[in-house]
């Protein structure tokens, strides 16, 4: 007879939070190998990039890591971990004070069973991972990537590059051609540019704390027009959290991402891509690579009787 699972709960409020670390990385992994499903936000690298930018924080339980924003606005991620193993009922006093963003579609489908009407959900398509095949993307068949394999040869005829893969040795390197990119795409005047720009910044100058990143460089006459920044965000699914190239050089972006893909991730299956966040330009430069499914993610708030408690 198979042994049950027993349901555990920590319901102990109110939860105390700290700023992310480097020294608690591991702990937190631990706890992320555990979600039924993980989405690009959770990875580590992408919570401590942006911890400055949204005032992330986190709170370690004995069965969840809670997460936290205090910017733009105060609002809950969703708890991270083994979310089949919770009695999420002993949660229910506290959880209808909350909203939550950011909620992987699998979290939203197991608190809905425990909550049922009283879970509300919103969609919120602007948060959704974007998943294509790493096959389709190496190889590039068929007129789906007919004017991406296109562009690729152009940057292959027209210049002579180097591709290797990204390492400390070069990381200095890279920091100065992203620094070049944000003074051609004028981030100073684009907030959202400015705390991207923050958060690479603090992915690359921690590239030997974090032991998962990897990322490639491309070079043309000893001048780096491309890298790419990513990890493994599951056993069979490769994340790009960066990807910045010269646009003055024409396919380098078709480019970075093939020869990347080629180099460091033909052992996945797919590859994450992050989400659009409701811009019109980046969501058709998404499309346009054919993902073939998305991560979907929810916004939750909780009503019920228990709501002014």
């Amino acid at each position: 007879m198979p042994m049950m699972r027993q349901k555990t709960t920590s319901a102990t409020m109110p939860l105390e939070f700290q700023q992310i670390t480097l020294k608690d990385q591991e702990r937190y992994l631990t706890f992320l190998a555990r979600c039924p499903q993980i989405t690009s936000d959770y990875s580590f690298a992408n919570i401590f990039g942006w911890a400055v930018e949204y005032g992330l924080e986190w709170c370690f339980e004995e069965n969840l890591v809670w997460l936290r924003q205090r910017r733009p606005e105060p609002l809950l991620w969703a708890p991270v971990g083994d979310w089949e193993g919770v009695d999420w009922t002993a949660f229910r006093p506290w959880l209808y004070n909350a909203a939550f963003h950011r909620v992987p579609e699998k979290l939203t489908e197991i608190w809905h069973e425990a909550f049922g009407e009283r879970m509300i959900r919103t969609e919120a398509p602007g948060q959704w991972d974007y998943i294509y095949s790493v096959p389709e993307l190496i190889e590039l068949k068929g007129n789906r990537f007919h004017k991406k394999k296109n562009l690729l040869r152009q940057f292959q005829r027209n210049y002579r590059a180097v591709y290797h893969a990204l390492d400390m040795d070069c990381v200095e390197r890279v920091l100065e051609m992203q620094s070049n990119w944000c003074t051609w795409k004028e981030c100073a005047d684009s907030h959202a540019l400015e705390a991207e720009n923050t958060a690479i910044e603090r992915v690359l100058q921690e590239w030997d704390s974090i032991p998962g990143l990897m990322g490639g460089a491309l070079e043309v006459e000893g001048e780096i027009v491309a890298y790419t920044v990513a990890e493994a965000l599951t056993a069979d699914t490769v994340v790009i959290h960066f990807e910045k190239g010269n646009t003055g050089v024409k396919g380098v972006y078709q480019a970075i991402n093939n020869l990347f893909l080629a180099d460091a991730a033909s052992g996945f299956k797919y590859v994450n891509r992050e989400q659009d966040l409701d811009d019109e330009g980046l969501r058709k430069a998404k499309l346009s690579y054919n993902p073939i499914c998305f991560l979907k993610k929810y916004g939750i708030r909780f009503v019920g009787a228990e709501q002014s408690v």
